[in-house]
């Protein structure tokens, strides 16, 4: 059977990473600044996936349109930068996952809406850097995901079609790009998605993860169906 070259991209917060400790922590430091009480990390852990606008939020009940937003993301930034080492940890399973990619062949890269300059150092600590082909931050293109660019990008750097690519992530918006890039989807539901699981399935992503161990199954078979239909198109069948 005729195997092509096959890249799995990945989101990085929610999906990789576990990085709301070290989120929540820098939106409590705003409530600090601000005389009130941290809130439970529990709390700030499903707006994690929206980065500073959805933490200010959360915490502070401030909009993106308040005069104050800009001022207080910077400082959010600058917080979250100085502790976003402290308690991050990459999920269950994914280590695993990433070493058995390896050793079937499988390339693999990130996409993420977070910012370069703390998604790259975030990554470097965390050990990602040596086998990722790709690192695709929110500042990396003109857009950012649900657009597809950032996914179109990835592809375009790794040399490959996006066509023979996969994208796992956390959030509709994750899902939404990469149908819109023409790659295959998978929900990583142990993320910061939340517990709606029919909220989930009417994403239609190709597969949904329940923990980072049932991501290589959908892999595998997403990988499967594609060297079928090139050995098809080889032999004309």
């Amino acid at each position: 059977m005729t195997k092509i070259r096959k890249l799995v991209l990945f989101d990085f917060d929610g999906t990789l990473a576990d990085t709301a400790p070290d989120l929540a922590a820098a939106a409590n430091k705003q409530r600090v600044r601000r005389g009130l009480d941290p809130l439970p990390e529990a709390e700030l852990r499903p707006w994690s996936s929206y980065g500073a606008r959805g933490l200010l939020k959360a915490a502070l009940g401030v909009e993106t349109t308040d005069p104050e937003f800009p001022a207080l993301r910077e400082q959010f930034l600058a917080d979250y930068e100085a502790g976003m080492t402290d308690n991050t940890t990459l999920f269950p399973g994914i280590r695993e996952l990433l070493d058995t990619l390896k050793a079937n062949g499988l390339e693999w890269g990130i996409v993420t809406n977070k910012l370069e300059y703390l998604a790259i150092p975030q990554a470097v600590h965390l050990g990602l850097h040596n086998d990722c082909v790709v690192t695709v931050g929110g500042d990396t293109t003109d857009h950012i995901k649900p657009h597809p660019a950032p996914l179109l990008y990835a592809a375009k750097k790794a040399n490959i079609d996006p066509a023979q690519c996969i994208y796992v992530g956390d959030d509709e918006r994750d899902i939404i790009a990469g149908k819109a890039a023409g790659m295959a989807t998978v929900v990583a539901a142990y993320g910061y998605c939340g517990p709606e699981t029919a909220a989930i399935r009417g994403w239609e992503a190709d597969a949904i993860a329940d923990s980072a161990a049932d991501i290589w199954p959908a892999v595998q078979q997403w990988a499967a169906e594609l060297d079928r239909s090139a050995a098809e198109a080889r032999t004309g069948v």
